[in-house]
């Protein structure tokens, strides 16, 4: 498959960078919070898939001036992921040492090298619906500087999008907490940065969203009650290698129970 490198874009033909914030899918370092109820492997596994739907996603939405990057971790393992990604998207590996030095970063890279705007993007989301993303980049297209963000239930963003890396967006947050998206909406107010928010989606992070995402992917006999995200893309490779768990070891080995669940989150 053919990746190029960032270089070979311009502003003529890549105007917004939609791009996927993602960890190589090695067994036991990505998605270890759904290890119960997944092992290593099977978590490892389910991280491809969701990167597979999500880059394919992003491929179908067939638009002029949109490219699909790929910004990934660690810096020396590009080649275990030429086989996951559509061909034409791009990979650039992250830089920094926290989650707010490799956003800020990464927008900085994607903005200096002819990007008109940038979209940052969990790799969390398998069924983001593309007429959300297709929402950012049309704000994004809009006369006048702002910053879009996708509010996560969780109390996160699952996209951040910006036509300039304004490094206050990304300083005194409390990463990999309910305050992250409230703390941004705050550091954007600080420097009267106009603020667009997009549909509340989920990421798959932990058993109750893994169940909620089963639940979605009509995957699950008992919903609890909280489906609440019924026009989400297919993800078809997901929702394949979830039917097949389930068909092999039945519902209750993935579900959860929500309650437990949160309790030691």
């Amino acid at each position: 498959m053919k990746h190029e490198p960032i270089s070979s874009s311009s502003p003529r033909d890549a105007l917004c960078a939609l791009a996927l914030m993602a960890k190589v899918p090695f067994a036991g370092a990505v998605k270890t919070r759904l290890t119960p109820p997944l092992s290593p492997d099977e978590a490892s596994t389910l991280s491809r898939c969701f990167l597979r739907d999500m880059t394919t996603n992003v491929l179908c939405m067939n638009r002029d001036g949109i490219v699909g990057v790929v910004l990934y971790t660690p810096a020396n393992a590009e080649a275990l992921l030429h086989d996951l990604l559509p061909d034409g998207f791009k990979l650039v590996a992250q830089r920094g040492e926290t989650l707010g030095d490799r956003l800020i970063n990464a927008a900085t890279d994607l903005i200096s090298n002819g990007f008109e705007s940038v979209c940052l993007i969990n790799s969390d989301s398998p069924t983001l619906p593309s007429e959300i993303l297709k929402t950012a980049v049309s704000l994004l297209a809009q006369d006048g500087d702002r910053v879009v963000l996708g509010p996560s239930e969780d109390g996160g963003y699952y996209l951040i999008g910006l036509k300039h890396p304004h490094r206050e967006l990304f300083e005194r947050i409390a990463w990999s907490t309910a305050d992250v998206l409230a703390h941004t909406i705050e550091r954007a107010a600080d420097i009267n940065l106009p603020v667009e928010l997009l549909p509340t989606w989920y990421d798959v992070d932990d058993a109750a969203t893994l169940r909620l995402l089963c639940d979605e992917l009509s995957l699950s006999d008992s919903h609890d009650g909280r489906l609440q995200f019924r026009g989400g893309s297919e993800a078809p490779h997901t929702r394949s290698y979830l039917a097949g768990l389930i068909a092999k070891d039945g519902q209750q080995r993935l579900m959860a129970d929500v309650r437990t669940a949160k309790t030691r989150a």
